[in-house]
């Protein structure tokens, strides 16, 4: 019979948001349990745990205790296999996108970090207002909490602007976003003088793509540019509701290309802050 104790233990590690590390992890319990052929209330015997929560361990919903991976270690072959995974999982970070956990963890290590946007102003330069509207527009409709851990994994990610002087941000920004008024004039207007905030420290650079531009050196999308303090460059792109790390150096070295283009073709940081300040006047 299962140690109701360790039920209960496992019960409360249910995960909110589940992360990538443990979707994989659980996907390979799923496996090696198969391979032995075992269901999953003759493993939950075998490892002295429910077969709910050996379910709720291999679809990624709970982190599994030490107890948990040991005694499935010992039931699998002692393969090692699930010691060592073990030790790479990480919790979902509430209010960010499973495809982009990834990259904002490359993101806390980065040495320096470049982002070009054409369809919303970059979330590390969002106002609290702006990113409530834009979260405020997903469909379906988030929840209330939803909403709320959303806009608070937003505006802690921004905290890297200042917590990290020495580091340098590198933003390009189409001018129409900064003329689209998402959520009416006063939401712009906080955007407007949010962004000149953060922009004025002299490790953050924002550059804006004026709308007669008649040169563009990213029109296939918006990407973001980083490097590791081993001095490794990656990449990462974002679609629909999926997003992309790319390691391959060849690729990587023509994105840098194109954001280093895309530099002299818009406006320089102080003809920017220019632009935002008239922007600001006109509202």
């Amino acid at each position: 019979m299962p140690d109701s104790s360790d039920v209960t233990a496992c019960d409360l590690e249910r995960e909110p948001d589940p992360s990538d590390s443990l979707r994989t992890f659980g996907a390979v319990v799923q496996a090696l349990r198969e391979h032995a052929g075992l269901s999953r209330a003759d493993f939950g015997t075998r490892v002295r745990f429910s077969k709910h929560t050996v379910e709720s361990v291999e679809l990624g919903r709970r982190m599994p205790d030490e107890s948990f991976v040991e005694r499935a270690e010992e039931a699998l072959g002692n393969t090692g296999a699930l010691r060592k995974a073990a030790g790479h999982l990480t919790r979902g970070e509430a209010g960010l996108a499973a495809w982009f956990r990834r990259w904002a963890r490359l993101e806390k290590g980065a040495v320096s970090l470049c982002t070009y946007e054409c369809r919303l102003v970059p979330g590390l330069l969002q106002s609290e207002g702006y990113a409530r509207t834009v979260f405020d527009n997903s469909v379906p409709p988030l929840s209330d909490e939803q909403l709320e851990a959303q806009v608070a994994a937003r505006m802690e990610r921004q905290k890297m602007l200042y917590e990290r002087p020495n580091m340098p941000f590198s933003f390009i920004v189409e001018e129409h976003l900064f003329r689209r008024r998402l959520g009416g004039c006063e939401v712009t207007r906080g955007l407007l003088d949010h962004v000149l905030d953060l922009t004025a420290p002299r490790n953050v650079t924002l550059q804006v793509v004026p709308l007669d531009a008649e040169f563009h050196a990213c029109l296939d999308g918006p990407m973001r540019l980083l490097e590791t303090p081993e001095r490794r460059r990656l990449a990462y792109s974002e679609g629909q509701q999926n997003g992309r790390l790319i390691a391959d150096a060849k690729e990587v070295s023509l994105l840098y290309q194109c954001y280093d283009t895309l530099r002299s073709q818009a406006l320089n940081p102080k003809d920017s802050r220019g632009l935002l300040e008239r922007l600001r006047g006109e509202l």
